[in-house]
């Protein structure tokens, strides 16, 4: 009789650990995704507000209007910056979701692996079982045959 692998209840619960360390892993990486969106936006914002102020500067434009676009220009700078902090801190946590994914894959991947070794022996320990039961099933039918007579 083939018997039931008994780590069976860890491996389950490592393949749980594994698909919850996947799903962080996933929210992680569009966070990520979003800051650089994010991150692309204000500088390509930036870009043309600083086209814009160039565009201006050009064509004159008064004290007070200069003063205004350096002030702004200065605030969506600061906002690209938050922004980089922002992202460069779900760089790090990506990197470390990354990790205790690894890190549990690999915990699957071991279990995986002694669960196979598990379900070899049992499937060599039943072949050699059928092997007994038939090898005595034919030496009994040859005795029988001994026993009755026929060569």
């Amino acid at each position: 009789m083939t018997q039931p692998f008994t780590l069976q209840p860890l491996l389950d619960l490592t393949n749980s650990r594994l698909d919850r360390a996947t799903r962080e892993l996933g929210r992680l990486i569009a966070n990520e995704q979003e800051g650089v969106r994010k991150l692309e936006l204000l500088q390509t914002y930036r870009d043309e507000y600083q086209a814009r102020f160039h565009d201006a500067l050009r064509d004159g434009i008064g004290v007070e209007a200069l003063r205004n676009y350096s002030a702004f220009m200065a605030r969506i700078d600061e906002a690209i910056e938050i922004q980089r902090a922002h992202l460069d801190q779900s760089q790090r946590h990506t990197a470390a979701g990354k990790q205790v994914w690894m890190a549990h894959r690999n915990k699957v991947k071991a279990f995986d692996t002694l669960h196979d070794r598990h379900v070899e022996r049992e499937r060599r320990k039943d072949a050699r079982d059928e092997q007994r039961l038939s090898d005595e099933h034919s030496a009994n039918r040859h005795r029988q045959r001994e026993d009755a007579g026929d060569p």
